[in-house]
C-alpha cells in the first residue's frame, strides 16, 4: 500500500514539474496577432491589384473595339456619300436626257 501511495504522488506531481506547452507572453501574442493582420492586408492588396489590373485589360479591350467601330463608321459613311453622289450624278443625267 504504501508503494501504491509513492507511486501516485510521484505520477500527480511529474506533470506541474515540467509545463510542456509554455503560455506565450503577452507581447508574443501581440506579435503574432500584429503578423496575422498585416499578411490579411497584404492577401486584401494582392488581390485588389488583381482585380485592377483586370479592369485595365477590359479597358483596353473596350479602347480597341471603340476604335474600330469608330473605323466601321467612316467606311460606311464614306460608302453612303458615294453612293450619294453617284445617285445625285444619274438623277442629273436623267433629268438632262428628259
Amino acid at each position: 500500500m504504501l508503494m501504491l501511495i509513492i507511486t501516485s504522488q510521484f505520477e500527480w506531481r511529474q506533470p506541474l514539474l515540467a509545463d510542456p506547452d509554455p503560455a506565450p507572453s503577452i507581447a508574443e501574442k501581440q506579435y503574432q496577432i500584429s503578423e496575422h493582420q498585416e499578411a490579411i492586408k497584404e492577401k486584401i492588396i494582392l488581390s485588389r491589384e488583381k482585380k485592377i489590373q483586370k479592369l485595365n485589360e477590359l479597358v483596353q479591350s473596350l479602347r480597341r473595339q471603340l476604335l474600330q467601330c469608330r473605323a466601321n463608321m467612316k467606311m460606311r459613311n464614306i460608302s453612303v456619300t458615294a453612293i450619294i453622289e453617284q445617285i445625285i450624278v444619274l438623277e442629273q443625267q436623267q433629268i438632262l436626257k428628259d
